[in-house]
């Protein structure tokens, strides 16, 4: 037996609204039926209150929404409705069934932004120390691939696809290449420049076309750090992703937590949570608005917490 669809009253007005969404803007029913789903709540609402929903007011649409955000109604959600009412009254404004939109002076509801996921540096240093249980050839590339990512927060397309050219002053320093073509100078650490060391021995085996019985003289080439077999000519991001799961499969970390960019958020909230400002973390990140790079701001908040903890006289005050 199927599922009894739950009737949803609408007025005349938001009948032609839908008619209209389908035949001139091919809605989907999905569409059409999320918009009717919606325009029915918000008709409840202003019956309880003996007024047609065409014939709602601005306070009215804001009262609905303060009903609807105190019953736990997601931003998001209530987004989605406030979007349909304004579709709504938009139509009946070119229709000529009112003058006004009253939805023109409502502001959306603050969605706000997402946390950066992120490991803790003892996670990190899990990660770190399970790759250096690798040996041969890829054990040297992936310690080289995670120090260089750690140390720097680079893009993961900016690390897999750097080209040998972008190592200055004997690998302390990084050339990159951002968003834009801008160049940015990123400076390597001592445990991500050994690392590098230690991988260029082996680099020449990544290159295709290498054998090792060939001579020096005829060994191929290759202008990528991180060459490989890929299309490209260097390691893609997708085989490095699976990499780094596989990695924090063996270190005892959940694999959903760890990607490439997560790495690129736990180096900048490491730097934040350790005392660095937010323009130097923004130039080293390559963000081209400071805006962007204030999503990291949680860690300055929890560090400032527990410096008021720590500090304050009257912190510690048992009462």
């Amino acid at each position: 037996m199927g599922r009894r669809k739950t009737e949803l009253t609408v007025s005349r007005t938001i009948e032609m609204f839908l008619d209209m969404l389908a035949a001139e803007r091919g809605a989907a029913v999905n569409t059409l039926e999320s918009y009717r789903r919606d325009l029915a709540n918000f008709t409840a609402f202003t019956m309880v209150r003996k007024r047609d929903p065409e014939k709602a007011d601005t306070p009215m649409i804001r009262k609905y929404f303060t009903q609807l955000s105190s019953r736990g109604m997601a931003p998001g959600t209530s987004a989605q409705h406030l979007s349909a009412l304004r579709q709504f009254f938009k139509f009946l404004v070119s229709e000529g069934l009112r003058e006004d939109n009253p939805c023109t002076t409502i502001d959306s509801p603050r969605l706000g932004r997402p946390l950066p996921k992120y490991l803790n540096e003892a996670e990190v240093e899990t990660l770190l120390e399970t790759a250096n249980g690798h040996g041969g050839p890829e054990g040297f590339r992936l310690r080289a691939l995670l120090e260089i990512l750690y140390a720097t927060g680079l893009r993961v397309s900016e690390l897999v696809g750097m080209p040998m050219t972008a190592l200055t002053q004997e690998d302390q320093m990084l050339v990159i290449r951002g968003k834009g073509g801008k160049e940015r100078m990123v400076p390597l650490g001592g445990p991500a420049s050994r690392a590098i060391a230690e991988y260029r021995d082996v680099r020449p085996q990544f290159i295709p076309g290498y054998k090792i019985s060939e001579s020096k003289k005829n060994k191929p080439e290759s202008k990528w750090l991180f060459p490989s077999r890929a299309k490209q000519g260097h390691l893609t991001r997708a085989r490095f992703a699976q990499i780094l799961k596989e990695l924090a499969i063996e270190a005892g970390l959940n694999p959903a937590r760890v990607s490439p960019h997560v790495l690129r958020h736990s180096f900048a909230s490491h730097l934040l949570a350790n005392g660095a400002d937010l323009r130097s973390l923004q130039q080293l990140l390559g963000h081209a608005d400071i805006a962007t790079t204030q999503i990291y701001t949680h860690v300055l908040d929890e560090r400032l917490k527990a410096l008021v903890q720590n500090h304050h006289p009257l912190a510690n005050t048992k009462k």
